[in-house]
């Protein structure tokens, strides 16, 4: 199958949604389909607003207009919701091609954080976006819960993976680089340091150790200043952030706008368990109860994110492992290409595939 991908999100930079997303093609292109990316080095870029390292296309639709002509996909996925999606999505409704979409971000969360717009809006203009798409990609249960409740429709149950090669297993803590000082337990965060990761949850709350940020993003200098006992360490090679989880002891995800939380599942795949509160994305990857019928599996979750931290630290480190074997690349890009659909109304063979049409 001829796939165009269209995204927003792209190396370099440095996210979930874009390790999702070259994972993804990697599979895809494993599995033997020929997959076409449009992603925002192949078009101008200026700098999103408050994110840098974020880079977005600057008025793309005739340039991508011509990639996708030039490509003739059988099938067309929308990624993001940023500029490019919305050219990609304007190009298939004028010429009457089916699509499918992903909902990757809770982007009303992030706006709500950073400036204050109301909720409300930001997911009428996401339910606006994915209105024609003939498949929405949901990476957890209760996001799509969430979604359905709020008015959205064609919703699919997706899901993520984790590279467990790349991410080997350590039985033990270790050490790492320029940490090996650092009092134990090591308390480890990985991610963009931004508004919606609530970050000052987990550098606030009271714990005897050493706490570690991996990652960069636009509160990092003001979270610097007032946290300076925390260890900062910046972005890492995807091979050195593996390292440093199997250094941990404790992998914090303090976030309540994640749609799944990728991280999570890498850290516990070099056998760190996860802290976390009981919301969308750890749900998910820690699950609501282990195989006995008690607790959650590779960590702990809890309104109180030190009482989290405290049973996450009791949870054997093969557990947590254990469950990141959950999470498959394979799986996950098999049911990706069982929810695509064909873009074109009809082919060779007169097989009917949707038409979809412009809502207002």
């Amino acid at each position: 199958m001829k796939i165009s991908l269209v995204t927003d999100a792209w190396m370099p930079q440095v996210n979930g949604v874009v390790t999702t997303l070259v994972e993804l093609v990697r599979e895809l292109r494993a599995a033997g389909h020929q997959v076409q990316v449009v992603e925002p080095g192949q078009f101008r870029t200026r700098p999103c607003p408050g994110y840098a390292g974020i880079d977005l296309a600057i008025a793309p639709a005739a340039a991508l207009a011509d990639k996708l002509d030039a490509f003739v996909p059988d099938a067309i996925h929308l990624a993001t919701e940023g500029p490019l999606g919305w050219s990609a999505r304007r190009y298939c409704l004028r010429r009457g091609l089916a699509f499918t979409t992903a909902f990757h971000t809770k982007f009303p969360e992030i706006v709500n954080a950073a400036v204050k717009v109301p909720l409300r809006w930001g997911y009428a203009l996401m339910r606006h976006f994915h209105a024609p798409s003939s498949g929405v990609m949901v990476p957890t249960p209760s996001v799509l819960q969430m979604l359905e409740a709020r008015g959205f429709r064609n919703l699919r149950a997706w899901t993520h993976g984790v590279d467990t090669r790349l991410f080997a297993f350590s039985g033990a803590p270790r050490t790492f680089p320029g940490l090996e000082d650092a009092p134990r337990p090591l308390l480890l965060f990985v991610g963009r340091v931004s508004y919606e990761k609530n970050i000052e949850a987990f550098l606030r709350m009271p714990f005897a150790g050493t706490k570690v940020v991996c990652g960069v993003g636009p509160v990092e200098d003001q979270l610097r200043k007032r946290y300076p006992e925390a260890r900062w360490v910046g972005l890492l090679p995807r091979p050195e952030l593996a390292k440093l989880y199997a250094a941990a002891d404790l992998f914090v995800f303090p976030s309540r706008a994640d749609t799944f939380g990728l991280v999570m599942a890498e850290a516990m795949a070099c056998g760190t368990p996860v802290a976390a509160y009981p919301v969308d994305g750890p749900l998910t990857v820690l699950g609501r109860g282990n195989r006995a019928g008690a607790g959650s599996l590779g960590g702990a979750m809890h309104e109180d994110l030190q009482k989290a931290c405290f049973a996450a630290l009791t949870v054997q480190r093969h557990e947590a492992r254990l469950r990141a074997l959950d999470f498959s690349w394979e799986h996950a890009a098999s049911l990706f290409a069982g929810y695509l659909v064909p873009a074109r109304p009809v082919t060779a063979r007169g097989e009917a595939a949707a038409i979809v049409t412009e809502v207002s």
